[in-house]
């Protein structure tokens, strides 16, 4: 791979919705979704926890049907500090729901909202239907990658340098 090529997303599955852990907002915060003018919440959010600019209206507002009950945010008072969305690609199969757009602010990382809000989107994906949950991250998310694993997401190879890949970041995360 050269200097100019970029690593393709790494995947994660998680095969069975049916037994989740149940969900308890952290002490101190609620959960809400998605209200008229949460757009620039959701991407102050992302931009801080992502550090690159992400417009809602081309991730997510301007898709057709567009369900703001999926887009979850946990909040400290009225602040949203934590986010994940519960995204139906509209695909058949099992690869049809994803973790889409995790983010907690950087003051925020270590309390346990990225987990909190992770779950509560596949919670939400359980009621809407969904038996199987997939994501993409990338190598450097090591963090998040540990609340994945934690909550059942398996890593899936999807090109040659994937196996590799992955077994570097599990010997990291794993100890």
């Amino acid at each position: 791979m050269t200097m100019t090529q970029t690593l393709s997303k790494l995947v994660m599955k998680k095969e069975e919705l049916s037994i989740l852990p149940a969900f308890h907002c952290p002490t101190g915060y609620r959960i809400r979704h998605f209200q008229s003018g949460d757009e620039r919440n959701w991407e102050d959010l992302i931009r801080l926890s992502y550090t690159r600019e992400v417009k809602f209206a081309q991730k997510i507002g301007n898709h057709t049907p567009f369900y703001p009950d999926r887009i979850l945010f946990i909040c400290r008072g009225e602040q949203p500090v934590a986010t994940a969305t519960a995204w139906d690609t509209g695909k058949e199969g099992s690869m049809s729901w994803y973790l889409h757009m995790v983010g907690v602010l950087p003051e925020y990382s270590g309390k346990g909202l990225g987990f909190a809000a992770s779950l509560a989107a596949l919670h939400k994906m359980k009621e809407e239907g969904g038996d199987a949950a997939f994501l993409e991250t990338d190598d450097f998310r090591l963090p998040a990658i540990r609340i994945y694993l934690k909550l059942g997401f398996q890593p899936v190879h999807m090109d040659e340098s994937h196996p590799a890949r992955w077994e570097r970041i599990l010997q990291v995360v794993r100890g």
